[in-house]
């Protein structure tokens, strides 16, 4: 990152002290509709501000519910692509939302999507290329969200798929990539270790138990993770802003899972 432009822009999605984040995507609505915990926006945002994360990652006809009028400061960053559970090709992300326009809105950041091994991943290929010059243009941090899926993916969570996905999101010029996590932190290392920018985790399909979720978080960390970037195990959990505490204990403050369970109040 060599443009003063996005070192400022990247501190308001970065733990200044830490080098990490917590980021919680609230870009569901296009995908699967207003689903759970994405309904009153404003409410959400205002949680997971409290609860102590860095961003929020939005959708631009959403950015206005940002502006709560009080409460914490938090981070926007705004995705720039999209497709929806109802298209026969769900996989195959397009762009929505320019650079500019995230300027024009705004935002501390930007972020897209690709999906490694889908038939249209050249197309996600050139898209993710064009954004990550306008970025560079721009001074403006991009996040990467790399998944491999398609025919030839038998397990999108298998390490040498992840950090694949990884390596591609460096390499195209992410200065953030979010990717899934592989299950234990000596495979994780994998990931972290083969990528030349901060790597961040996704949250995946809601979990049963607190203890899942926040050890997931911890053992990432441990295995060279640069924080989340977790939407429904966030806030479509019975207290968003709290688990959101939780995670700031172990991802800032490097406590461990128990006490961060302690504070939350789970016998998960």
């Amino acid at each position: 990152m060599s443009s003063i432009g996005k070192m400022i822009r990247f501190e308001r999605i970065f733990n200044r002290s830490t080098g990490r984040t917590i980021i919680v995507p609230m870009d569901h609505g296009i995908t699967v509709g207003p689903i759970k915990g994405v309904i009153d926006m404003k409410s959400s945002i205002q949680r997971a501000a409290s609860g102590g994360a860095n961003a929020i990652l939005e959708h631009k006809g959403l950015v206005a519910e940002g502006l709560r009028g009080a409460g914490p400061d938090i981070g926007l960053i705004v995705h720039l692509s999209a497709s929806t559970c109802l298209s026969p090709f769900p996989n195959a992300k397009t762009l929505v939302c320019s650079v500019e326009e995230a300027i024009k809105l705004g935002a501390d950041a930007v972020s897209i999507h690709l999906n490694l091994g889908d038939a249209d991943e050249k197309e996600m290929l050139h898209d993710f290329g064009r954004v990550s010059a306008d970025c560079r243009t721009w001074g403006m941090p991009l996040l990467a969200m790399c998944y491999a899926r398609g025919e030839k993916i038998t397990n999108s969570y298998d390490v040498n798929f992840v950090k694949h996905a990884a390596r591609v999101g460096g390499e195209l010029g992410a200065d953030i990539v979010k990717v899934n996590y592989t299950g234990s932190p000596e495979t994780f290392r994998e990931v972290t270790q083969g990528c030349n920018v901060p790597v961040v985790i996704a949250g995946g399909e809601t979990m049963d138990s607190d203890r899942d979720i926040l050890t997931m978080v911890k053992d990432s960390i441990d295995a060279g993770g640069a924080g989340v970037s977790i939407g429904r195990n966030v806030f479509q959990h019975r207290d968003p802003e709290n688990l959101v505490r939780a995670m700031h204990m172990i991802i800032h403050q490097d406590k461990s899972v128990e006490e961060a369970l302690e504070h939350l109040g789970s016998v998960a």
